[in-house]
């Protein structure tokens, strides 16, 4: 188990996200939690703003692959896929590789990349209907804490049951109140949101032997708004 950034080189905004209470409101948040076309391609407050293929995951996907020693007779599972963008550039750079998806939006799976739509199938996060030790590489970003903390527990336990142990996932965490205020303010799906040293307790109670990334604050380059006004 280890702290490590394999996301490296996936582009990030400049600027910075600006964040405060009356900004993403409830209302906000029941719409992304449909997990549909307004969380995925619609306002950027009530999810993604547009979740369009452009090609920023193909280095991303060449980082896992060196990473992990991964190829075509690997076998590769992204929980939470979204609409598959990951999954198909590795099999664009290893067409021979055994990759699946799981997802719980519907609208996801709909409008997923061709190449890999048939790749992905609707099942709960914390259930994953595969044998134990089937895959080379499992990958979870931003899925295993928009869970409440006992479906987190049994997500995780469930990325090392049908893992190798080679596994990426990632964490909403924070260091201190003022960060954790911040993410509150941002995140719309997060539901279990830990100190950063509770986290590590969490994965030391299931066993996990893969590699985590802790998305904070601080790494999200979140800052208070304090003219709301302006920002709309």
């Amino acid at each position: 188990m280890r702290e490590f950034d394999i996301l490296k080189g996936y582009p990030e905004p400049k600027e910075p996200r600006w964040v405060h209470q009356n900004i993403r409101t409830i209302q906000n948040r029941i719409n992304a939690s449909y997990r549909d076309r307004k969380f995925y391609d619609g306002d950027r407050n009530d999810g993604y703003g547009g979740f369009q293929y452009d090609g920023r995951w193909e280095p991303i996907a060449r980082n896992i692959c060196k990473k992990y020693a991964l190829d075509d007779q690997s076998a590769i599972l992204q929980i939470g896929c979204d609409k598959g963008f990951l999954l198909h550039e590795l099999l664009q750079l290893h067409p021979g590789m055994e990759v699946v998806g799981t997802e719980i939006s519907d609208y996801a799976i709909a409008c997923g990349m061709p190449l890999v739509k048939p790749k992905i199938q609707k099942t709960p996060f914390q259930t994953l209907p595969f044998r134990d030790g089937k895959f080379d590489f499992v990958i979870a970003i931003g899925a295993v804490y928009t869970l409440n903390l006992s479906d987190a527990i049994a997500c995780l336990k469930e990325i090392q049951r049908v893992s190798k142990g080679k596994s990426f996932i990632t964490l909403g965490a924070y260091d201190g109140e003022e960060d954790f205020r911040l993410f509150r303010y941002w995140t719309l799906l997060g539901c279990t949101v830990l100190p950063k040293s509770d986290w590590i307790e969490v994965l030391k109670h299931v066993g996990y032997t893969g590699d985590y990334k802790f998305n904070t604050a601080g790494s999200l380059n979140l800052k208070e708004a304090f003219d709301v006004k302006s920002l709309q």
